[in-house]
């Protein structure tokens, strides 16, 4: 009687937690985002460092690289290539630089309009995450996820 209770008390403990830990994990926060402000300061940035058109580069050449791998013809290439926009990339980079202020971003942005060696070396280009991302995106691309129909 004793280990029917027991038996009991741990099925009614896991009744009660298995939906608790179900619900806690479809809780989804959206990334958090610069002010309005810092959004147009970032542009900026983004424009001196000449890193949407590294981006819109990077996605061309996994779109040449997919495109021979597999032998697609010109029309679907096209396609693909025109699918390409950097809208849709550029809320990645917006949560990059969430954690500046305003005068942090504008002391960049100085910096990046000053020396072009940050055209190709800056914190876009050697963040891990932002690299990830936008392989992601890239693959996306490839696959023709943004292909509008």
């Amino acid at each position: 009687m004793k280990n029917l209770k027991k038996h009991a008390f741990l099925a009614l403990l896991l009744c009660l937690f298995i939906p608790a830990i179900c619900i806690s994990q479809t809780n989804f926060q959206a990334p958090k985002m610069p002010s309005q402000q810092n959004k147009i300061i970032i542009d900026k940035i983004v424009e001196a460092a000449h890193y949407k058109n590294y981006v819109i580069d990077y996605c061309v050449s996994k779109i040449n690289e997919a495109s021979e791998k597999e032998g697609w013809n010109e029309q679907k290439a096209m396609e693909i290539t025109e699918s390409i926009n950097y809208k849709n990339f550029r809320d990645a980079i917006y949560n990059l630089f969430v954690v500046y202020d305003e005068v942090e971003l504008e002391t960049l942005l100085k910096a990046y309009e000053k020396d072009t060696a940050y055209q190709t070396q800056n914190i876009m280009t050697t963040s891990k995450v932002l690299s990830n991302n936008l392989k992601i995106f890239a693959n996306d691309i490839v696959l023709g996820k943004y292909i509008s129909k």
